[in-house]
């Protein structure tokens, strides 16, 4: 595949601007830019969704000037989307079977010998409603490889896989690599790029800036391709991690014995002015404390304290005002508003604690405020939410999180789907915060990040916490124990 000067724009803004690069067979490329680069607008492109204004576009040596979504599957080109789009009623089989041509058992049987070799348990009679997103991500990767692409395009595939499900993938890439097949691989995962690629390709404002044979980069190489020119901000070094010792303090957040739905017997303590991270694997019971800690679902008992006061019964409204603020992990379901502006959006929280009359300019001042200091890439605060990428998106929740000055936050899953340089104004987000003595609750599937910025960890491994690591015990091999319910102090590896 071969795509040359391609260009689009929407009304006057500019989204690709002469892109051109080529696919081969048995490559595995990795894209990776910022939001609004304009990775999603190319791939709409390669997918028949939009049509390019300028540009060629080549599939197996013949010119393609009339890309509908029908003909490029036809083509052998299929995305595996970062967000499921799944029909919630349907079963998993149904939802794999639409669209073939072919026997419905033929189908299944294939489904369940993929499912079985990426060693993935997803029940083919379930309804795709009760689907994890992880599962659901999982069901999407299998509709692609089932229709035995020849131009496959994986969007933040491993954003909610857990350490295991992730190498499977990893070998069912390089199956495909070994098969002919050519992937174009979109990761904001670094880590990843080196594990999996062959080549790489950095996008910046709508251009690809860097491009070439993995071997020839290095990580800082690929961060520092991301930043915006004349940007030195570097996150490694901005994160200092705190102290574990607390004598004489009073924990902000405090948990002592809580049950619930997918836990039990939970307890641990988060103090002012530090990260405290949840790690665990996909399932392991992290978002259900989360969500219980906040009251979306019933402590059975135990009781949770929040600067001494016990919030176990009370309502959400009761515990934001609290000074807890909690951030999500899907922003589509339960994070955003996405049919009304970002101003508004940013702004919910404090129409909710001020009345539906505040006062236009205080929502407009806080919403610039949150804005440049996110940087939330924006036209106007009256740009619909729904029309940012997922990044500024995500950054979004996060300012209306902010805008309450609370005095903890749980964050689940803050960085999934941003990218390199988003994730950096964040992580320097997190210094302020820790700076001014705010706190902050991490659940994170990714390690590295985990790793970086916890001052400790938290380990939920099957619904249990019974794993702490502290500053000197923190690194790669002790939280990877600690996830897969392995770790002990006799075999503690030392930071």
């Amino acid at each position: 595949m071969r795509l040359e000067n391609i260009r689009k724009a929407f009304n006057r803004n500019i989204v690709l601007e002469g892109v051109s690069l080529e696919l081969n067979e048995s490559e595995v490329i990795a894209i990776i830019g910022g939001n609004g680069a304009g990775k999603s607008t190319l791939m709409k492109i390669l997918t028949g969704i939009y049509k390019a204004d300028e540009g060629i576009i080549e599939i197996a040596g013949e010119k393609a000037d009339h890309l509908n979504p029908s003909s490029a599957h036809e083509k052998g080109i299929y995305l595996v989307p970062q967000e499921p789009l799944l029909f919630p009623n349907m079963t998993v089989e149904q939802n794999l079977t639409i669209g073939f041509s072919k026997d419905k058992n033929e189908v299944r049987g294939e489904s369940a010998k993929l499912i079985k070799e990426l060693g993935w348990n997803l029940d083919l009679n379930r309804l795709a409603v009760t689907l994890s997103i992880a599962e659901q991500q999982q069901l999407e990767i299998i509709k692609g490889l089932l229709r035995k692409s020849k131009v496959l395009i994986l969007d933040e595939p491993t954003s909610t896989l857990t350490f295991s499900e992730t190498e499977s993938l990893f070998k069912v890439i390089k199956q495909l690599k070994n098969a002919g097949v050519g992937i174009l691989y979109i990761t904001h995962r670094l880590d990843e790029v080196f594990q999996i690629s062959t080549h790489a390709i950095i996008f910046r404002d709508g251009k690809v800036t860097l491009k070439g044979k993995i071997e020839e980069f290095t990580k800082d190489m690929l961060i520092q391709g991301l930043l915006p020119v004349g940007n030195e901000n570097h996150y490694d070094n901005q994160f200092k991690r705190r102290g574990s010792t607390h004598e004489g303090e009073e924990p902000i957040l405090k948990v002592e014995n809580i049950v619930g739905d997918g836990f039990k017997n939970i307890s641990f303590e988060v103090y002012k002015g530090e990260v405290v991270g949840l790690a665990g694997l996909v399932g392991a019971g992290r978002t259900e404390i989360a969500e219980a800690i906040y009251g979306i679902n019933p402590i059975e008992s135990g009781r949770v304290y929040l600067d001494g006061k016990d919030i176990t019964k009370l309502s959400i409204n009761e515990t934001v005002d609290s000074g807890l603020a909690y951030i999500p992990e899907d922003r589509f379901l339960n994070g955003i508003f996405s049919i009304t502006s970002v101003r508004n959006n940013i702004t919910s929280q404090i129409i909710k604690r001020h009345g539906f009359f505040t006062k236009k300019k205080l929502e407009e001042q806080v919403s610039d405020q949150y804005i440049d200091r996110l940087r939330i890439k924006v036209n106007s605060q009256e740009d619909e939410i729904k029309s940012l990428s997922g990044g500024n998106q995500q950054k979004a929740v996060i300012a209306r999180a902010l805008s309450m000055n609370p005095k903890i936050i749980i964050m689940d899953e803050p960085t999934r789907g941003i990218d390199a340089a988003a994730r950096g104004d964040i992580y320097s987000i997190l210094t302020e915060l820790k700076s001014q003595g705010f706190s902050i609750l991490l659940i994170s599937s990714d390690l590295e990040e985990i790793e970086r910025i916890s001052d400790r960890i938290y380990a939920v491994y099957q619904g249990t916490c019974d794993v702490c690591l502290n500053v000197d015990q923190i690194n790669a091999v002790n939280v990877m124990k600690a996830a897969f319910g392995t770790f002990k102090g006799s075999d503690m590896t030392h930071a």
